[in-house]
């Protein structure tokens, strides 16, 4: 990583993926699905600020960017971008919905698990090349 902000946002992404495993384990769908959006989340960060040396201010400017970085770049996924819109549907179901609109199930909290761990190792991967 050029940047140590990046390996800071990284940990950060690994912390949130941790976290969606447990509460994904509680049987937590809502939280867990939360949890794995933010690991990609911070993860897609870490690639925007070592890419740009800014960090995005916004979910959206995050999401955005880091499909404008990505769009030209074979090392990365073609899912991520869309996993990253996707999953944000997850945070903001655990934030802000209630009633019949407040489902995430399981099913789809542990799908989101198994994509974020790609991206975040994807991404602590792609940044790591090239050191030493």
């Amino acid at each position: 990583m050029k940047r140590p902000e990046a390996a800071a946002y990284i940990t950060k992404a690994r912390q949130a993926l941790k976290e969606a495993r447990i509460v994904a384990a509680s049987e937590l769908s809502q939280a867990a699905g939360r949890a794995a959006y933010l690991a990609a989340y911070h993860a897609a960060q870490a690639f925007v600020f070592d890419n740009t040396g800014k960090a995005a201010k916004t979910h959206s400017g995050v999401r955005s960017e880091f499909s404008r970085l990505a769009k030209d770049d074979p090392r990365i996924e073609r899912e991520f971008p869309t996993f990253l819109a996707r999953a944000y549907t997850f945070k903001e179901t655990a934030d802000y919905a209630i009633g019949h609109e407040a489902g995430v199930s399981i099913a789809e909290a542990e799908q989101a698990i198994e994509i974020a761990t790609r991206f975040v190792e994807s991404m602590a991967h792609l940044l790591s090349e090239g050191e030493g």
